[in-house]
């Protein structure tokens, strides 16, 4: 007796052999959704939110930059700003136009700090020495280096680490004076006289005349002469380093190396965000 029943077909359909259960239809559709509902999200992320730019507070700490050391563009980059220090000194001696050059001598060597390393700046400051040693001579090479070469390298390192402008401008005003005593006792040495002590000397001798031709019973000593002459050094320093912080701050945010935020009530005051 033959057996017909292995000739019949079959009423299932061939997709039913390996059936897709309604949990797993379910789940697909539930990832579909959610796939759709991220696009969106990423959408409207993407449209409202403005893409964070420079000028916003950044961390205290930061990643340091990474390079590789036996690049040339460490090189060119450090010669390139070296050069440029030295010929903002150059034309501020010749030409003198105020203090409009004199905020920008510790920037460049900053700018290397920032931008590469601390061996980097500390190669750019001997560089630009060694450039104006034979521009301009050896004396205003020196007088260069202390203080602005140095000003430079500790700026760079400040503002690199992230440090506040309460701490970082301080402590340049305090190495700008020293750097103006350091120039004053470098002149005495070459001239063979005491310089600080001629011209406090002078100071005491007309502010004598001039309070007796005012009438004014005051005769002001030489020790406090002195000390006014420190005090108005180290104000004027705290000045210039106020200064010279807000031109790197407008300056360097526009090449891409950001120095640290002022305080609040500065950029309120120069309205700046």
């Amino acid at each position: 007796m033959t057996d017909f029943s292995r000739n019949e077909p079959d009423d299932k359909p061939p997709f039913s052999q390996n059936p897709i259960s309604s949990a797993e239809l379910d789940a697909e559709g539930e990832d579909a959704r959610l796939a759709t509902e991220w696009q969106e999200a990423e959408a409207v992320l993407y449209q409202d939110e403005p893409l964070a730019s420079p000028k916003e507070e950044e961390p205290f700490e930061r990643l340091p930059r990474q390079y590789d050391p036996s690049t040339p563009r460490i090189t060119v980059e450090t010669a390139f700003l070296a050069s440029v220090a030295s010929l903002i000194w150059l034309i501020n001696f010749y030409f003198p136009l105020g203090p409009v050059l004199r905020v920008f001598f510790p920037i460049p060597i900053a700018l290397i700090y920032l931008r590469w390393s601390q061996r980097a700046a500390w190669m750019g400051m001997l560089v630009s020495g060694l450039l104006l040693s034979v521009l301009m001579g050896p004396v205003r090479s020196i007088q260069y280096l202390i203080p602005f070469g140095l000003m430079g390298v500790m700026l760079g390192m400040f503002w690199r680490r992230r440090a506040k402008w309460f701490v970082s401008v301080p402590i340049g005003a305090l190495l700008g004076a020293i750097g103006f005593f350091f120039r004053i006792w470098f002149v005495s040495v070459l001239l063979g006289d005491d310089l600080w002590l001629y011209a406090t000397n002078q100071v005491t001798d007309f502010l004598d005349w001039l309070f007796t031709k005012m009438g004014l019973l005051l005769q002001p000593t030489l020790q406090q002469v002195q000390g006014s002459i420190i005090v108005l050094v180290l104000v004027n320093n705290l000045i210039y380093l106020f200064v010279v912080h807000l031109v790197a701050w407008f300056l360097l945010d526009r090449l891409g190396n950001p120095i640290p935020r002022p305080p609040k009530w500065v950029q309120t005051l120069l309205d700046y965000e």
